[in-house]
């Protein structure tokens, strides 16, 4: 790199500097939230630029948590100690939901699982007593059926019998 655009660059990052340094000075006074984003808003700096430069990151930091800075509806000054109350708390609460969400999936779970199951055929019946009363009414078909093939099995045997002798009587006459 040349010595010209080395000292190009350092001067364009001075001029950044002085206008952060001047934001920062601008929002003290006027009682404007201080944030990183809102204070690069204001230099026209990208919030990288004050990542890069850790001096002005703690400037920025340290402006934040001064007594006279306010939070952005202009009430009363937001202090250390209750922003760390306030995530403290948005923590636990996020634990909370967290183990209902996965409370919840779980009663799901079973509960589409069962309805699966129920639908497969595979599951325990929702009716035992209809079933009972089912096979009652099967078996009854099959002593039926039993009984009506011995009758059909007993004409069928006497037809047999007829016809060995029907030939043999006729042929006895003749």
């Amino acid at each position: 790199m040349s010595p010209t655009m080395r000292d190009g660059r350092q001067a364009n990052s001075e001029r950044r500097r002085q206008r952060v340094a001047a934001a920062i000075k601008s929002a003290r006074e006027n009682g404007t939230p201080i944030s990183v984003s809102a204070i690069a808003r204001q230099a026209g700096v990208d919030r990288t630029f004050l990542y890069r430069h850790r001096d002005l990151l703690e400037l920025v930091h340290a402006a934040e948590h001064e007594p006279g800075a306010q939070d952005a509806a202009g009430g009363s000054p937001v202090s250390r100690a209750s922003l760390q109350a306030d995530l403290a708390n948005a923590q636990a609460r996020n634990t909370r939901l967290a183990a209902r969400v996965q409370q919840l999936e779980k009663r799901l779970s079973q509960v589409l699982g069962a309805q699966a199951w129920q639908e497969s055929g595979l599951g325990a019946p929702a009716d035992i007593d209809e079933l009972q009363r089912e096979i009652t009414r099967l078996e009854q078909h099959n002593v039926e059926l039993t009984s009506a093939l011995e009758e059909t099995r007993s004409d069928l045997d006497a037809a047999r019998a007829t016809n060995r002798d029907l030939p043999r009587a006729l042929n006895q006459r003749g």
